[in-house]
């Protein structure tokens, strides 16, 4: 399910705004996709100006960045914690901001997993 998001339908005064035209295909946004854990899934969106993204459904590893400033692909465990969405954690979906654990320790997600289609975390 697409979500318009295109101009309000009210004015800043709040009364109603009457549209010119109808509902163009670039103000849709895009659907969202879930990263959980698993082997890895990914899907292609075609996204506006002919480009792709490269949606992550399901993620094993995540590349985490240590104390000393080194990066190593790192098998996931668990989800910790989820600012996004509490129920988030006992599905174990991941999205940016998100804790999870891994057999390094506890890490942070910096990356937008549904977007860039890799998962980026830094150990906390």
């Amino acid at each position: 399910m697409s979500v318009w998001q295109g101009r309000s339908k009210r004015k800043s005064t709040g009364s109603r705004l009457k549209h010119r035209r109808s509902k163009k295909k670039f103000e849709l946004g895009g659907e969202h996709k879930e990263t959980k854990i698993g082997v890895r899934k990914t899907t292609v969106a075609d996204v506006r100006g002919g480009n792709q993204k490269l949606r992550l459904t399901v993620a094993e590893f995540a590349n985490v960045l240590d104390k000393e400033g080194l990066c190593k692909k790192v098998k996931i465990t668990n989800v910790a914690q989820n600012p996004a969405n509490p129920h988030y954690v006992r599905r174990n979906i991941i999205t940016k901001g998100a804790i999870i654990e891994t057999e390094a320790g506890t890490a942070r997600v910096l990356s937008k997993p549904g977007q860039d289609g890799n998962i980026n975390a830094v150990l906390i």
